[in-house]
């Protein structure tokens, strides 16, 4: 337990804990809130829509994340992340006004999605870098866990009270939350000790960097086959916000309180998956590779779920398996690359894993829309489980290494040495000691 909660121990990562707590509680809120008045006040439960507010959202990664890892490998990453806050709070607020006010409509949801998915394509860099800063190294892996952790926690809230202000009040109330919420992120942001800061040697500006970030990546294999799992699961199968609320109406005719629900039973699972993931020193891409493999198949009896509660309760499992898979791949990537390049490799991360995200949404939802629901789930389960099995494959080739599955729950494989028949590391092992395994 002690090592779970090791980060903790660190004052200003505790501060940031709390601030990042209360904010992602109200991020979950609004994402819940946004895509349920889409399906339900301005379209007729349309899952194409939420397929296109959702890749608006997040379609701006795919060109800003390159740049914000740039700048998060120069700039003053508190700074910046202050910054950001500030915006993103303007924006819940002035889009909560004028929901209360009934001026809101589809087209200003769409615009609002496409400017918030730009401050949040530009922050994401920096924020999941800035966590190196607060704990240094040696933590680095259970401090990205426990920030797994924290999201999830509140994934676990959001919803739910999300869901209760939707049946009883306002959808509104829940944005004006949401803008509430990041002044506790700033706030934090505020009160840490800069001098307590651990330092991180910055890029010195120079023509090609970015360039230079996508040559790093092409010459690891390890970093290639991490965002090609990422960038397939992410764009067919990461779409739980979009599934749930069509199969809470299309499948099994639920309303606002089910559907926060199924939100809060997913997190559930989430957070058990990521305090799991924080224990771990090193993550891997053996445990990224089976950790795609078990979401496959959990996504897959999940849609093939006959009754709503046995579909909520698979959720935990689906919750546990998406989460192993997030934080082992954001672990891997940020603890086998050096500080001064960390940006750029994390913001080609985040634009195949989140910039996936617009080219899948609105293909998932045209398909709960023509093939139904179950259809949308199963479409992402299959195709995890192809990318999985492709990548074990292609490691078996390429690395001549065994591939096998030696638990269930969390997903594990170990890597053998055929000839001596023990455990050993991947061959030629990436550059600064890290291990493609």
């Amino acid at each position: 337990m002690k090592d779970t909660f090791a980060s903790l121990a660190v004052r200003n990562y505790r501060v940031w804990y709390l601030g990042a707590l209360f904010s992602n509680v109200g991020t979950w809120g609004q994402r819940v809130a946004q895509d349920w008045i889409v399906l339900t006040v301005f379209t007729n439960d349309d899952g194409w829509w939420v397929g296109v507010v959702t890749a608006l959202q997040f379609g701006p990664s795919l060109l800003l994340s390159p740049v914000g890892g740039l700048m998060a490998d120069r700039w003053d990453r508190r700074r910046v992340l202050m910054c950001t806050q500030v915006a993103q709070a303007a924006l819940a607020f002035t889009f909560g006004g004028l929901l209360l006010a009934g001026q809101m409509n589809l087209g200003l949801i769409c615009l609002f999605a496409a400017i918030g998915g730009c401050v949040t394509g530009f922050d994401a860099p920096f924020f999941q870098t800035f966590v190196g800063q607060l704990v240094g190294p040696r933590l680095l892996a259970n401090a990205v866990g426990l920030n797994s952790a924290n999201f999830n926690a509140a994934r676990m809230i959001g919803p739910a009270v999300a869901g209760l202000a939707l049946a009883r009040w306002a959808a509104g109330w829940v944005f004006l939350f949401n803008g509430l919420s990041f002044v506790t992120t700033f706030t934090a942001l505020a009160l840490l000790r800069v001098q307590e800061l651990n330092p991180m040697p910055a890029a010195v500006k120079a023509r090609g960097q970015i360039r230079e970030g996508l040559a790093f990546v092409k010459h690891r294999s390890d970093l290639v086959v991490i965002l090609t799992v990422m960038g397939v699961v992410g764009c067919l199968g990461l779409n739980a916000q979009l599934t749930m609320g069509v199969m809470a109406r299309g499948a099994f005719d639920k309303g606002a309180g089910e559907y926060g629900l199924l939100g809060s039973l997913f997190a559930v699972g989430a957070l058990v998956g990521s305090l799991l993931a924080a224990r771990r020193a090193r993550p891997r891409v053996r445990l990224v590779v089976g950790s795609a493999l078990a979401f496959g198949v959990v996504s897959g009896i999940s849609a093939l779920s006959p009754w709503y509660w046995f579909y909520a309760v698979s959720g935990i499992a689906v919750g546990a398996a998406t989460l192993t898979l997030i934080t082992a791949a954001n672990s891997a990537i940020q603890l086998s690359v050096a500080p001064e390049m960390r940006g750029r490799v994390v913001a080609l991360y985040m634009m195949v894993f989140v910039g996936s995200t617009p080219i899948g949404s609105p293909l998932v939802g045209w398909i709960a829309n023509v093939w139904g629901p179950r259809w949308a789930i199963g479409v992402g389960a299959i195709a995890s489980l192809l990318v999985a099995l492709v990548a074990m494959i292609w490691v078996r080739t390429h690395w001549h290494v065994h591939v096998q599955m030696t638990q269930w729950l969390p997903p594990h494989m170990a890597i053998t040495n055929p000839a001596a028949g023990e455990t050993s590391a991947a061959p030629d092992a990436a550059p600064g000691g890290s291990d493609r395994s």
